[in-house]
């Protein structure tokens, strides 16, 4: 088999000292697994005689797509953090870091025609629904060039059938059941993913959303991202039950682990085909875990302990276990891996310079984007006589 080894060594001196760095060597692709079969865990089932599959199967393309958007969003969010420190980013922050396998698994299970609408820990599906970085970040820190211009901040952004970045709890669940009933009525084939939190799961509204979807058979997949501790409570102390996949109760349900990007994938494909061939809503729970706080607000120390939180890192990260899955089945390298890693660190070094360089909205956009589609037209300021211009 044909292997291509490069080295290059590069020696230089400064203040009498000298240092050198070397660039180990690089394996041409032939050399790689192009795909791979893995043991995945059974999920628990509710109201189904049938689940996902208990293996998956992984491309290298797959593999290092899956682990450059995972790292992405993991270097992107700790990135926020730092800014947030630094009182670049304020408000309300609600960083994603521990649940990258919940949205790229989603992602990997349908397609960017199909709709998806989530809570305000957004960043992750905003990504992974089309936006970029660079937008995101300058989002975050309320500039321009923000993917909502700079009016959404950290809990309202959009893409293309992407619906935000919702910031009342479990009002979009409601509002997913909306999209998912326009899918049905123009017949496209599509469907809605609804995202909400443990700390949701015990609204009224989403009740009243299983029971309408229910009703009306409407392609709706409910994911209960149960990051174990809502704003601050333990589930055990604030769900009289924990099985959050049997709330639907009419609807069947999966309970998944939420921290492996391949069964999240594998069960978000039985859930779309389950919508798709017309049997109605189907209800998820992931389950996952956040390493930050709720908020940035939140030290998300006082109800658990580092030691847990260290423990999960060390057992259950998401991007550590495709990370081993790839390296032990010769899919790919350290080396290559390690060069992802750079690009994307220099990804989001260059996205936060542009966030805290770009200048922010002018007044003059105060009231504009109201509509998407529509001539300009005069919207009132804070006193009668001022005047403000709305375009599309």
């Amino acid at each position: 088999m044909e292997c291509f080894f490069s080295l290059i060594v590069v020696c230089g001196s400064t203040s009498g000292s000298i240092a050198a760095s070397l660039v180990v060597a690089s394996r041409s692709y032939a050399d790689f697994t192009p795909e791979a079969t893995f043991d995945i865990k059974k999920v628990d089932l509710h109201r189904l005689e049938e689940g996902p599959p208990l293996t998956a199967t992984l491309t290298r393309e797959e593999g290092l797509k899956y682990y450059r958007t995972m790292q992405t969003i993991r270097r992107m969010e700790l990135k926020a953090d730092q800014l947030y420190k630094q009182k670049i980013i304020r408000g309300f922050c609600h960083l994603y870091d521990g649940q990258e396998a919940c949205a790229v698994g989603i992602e990997g299970g349908i397609t960017l025609s199909d709709h998806l609408i989530t809570a305000y820990r957004a960043h992750g599906y905003t990504l992974t629904r089309g936006g970029t970085v660079r937008e995101i970040m300058a989002e975050l820190t309320g500039r321009r060039g923000g993917i909502a211009k700079g009016k959404g901040g950290s809990m309202h952004m959009y893409t293309k059938n992407f619906y935000g970045g919702n910031g009342i709890v479990g009002a979009q669940v409601p509002l997913g059941a909306g999209v998912a009933l326009a899918c049905k009525y123009l017949g496209n084939d599509q469907l809605c993913v609804s995202l909400y939190g443990d700390g949701a799961a015990n609204q009224g509204q989403i009740f009243e959303t299983y029971n309408m979807s229910s009703l009306w058979k409407l392609p709706i997949i409910f994911i209960c991202e149960n990051n174990q501790y809502a704003m601050g409570t333990s589930v055990e102390r604030s769900a009289a039950s924990t099985e959050y996949y049997k709330r639907g109760d009419y609807i069947p349900g999966i309970r998944v682990d939420g921290m492996d990007v391949l069964c999240v994938r594998e069960a978000t494909k039985f859930a779309a085909a389950h919508c798709r061939s017309g049997k109605g809503p189907i209800l998820m729970e992931l389950q996952t875990y956040r390493y930050h706080g709720h908020s940035m607000s939140d030290p998300g120390v006082s109800y658990r302990t580092r030691e847990e939180i260290q423990e999960v890192r060390s057992k259950s990260d998401p991007i550590s276990m495709l990370k081993d899955r790839m390296l032990s089945n010769n899919m790919a390298s350290i080396e290559e891996l390690k060069e992802i890693d750079i690009a994307v660190r220099k990804e989001i070094e260059d996205a936060a310079q542009f966030a805290t360089t770009d200048p922010e909205p002018p007044l003059d956009d105060l009231c504009s984007h109201i509509f998407a589609n529509d001539q300009p037209f005069e919207v009132r300021g804070a006193t009668p006589w001022t005047k403000l211009t709305s375009t599309s």
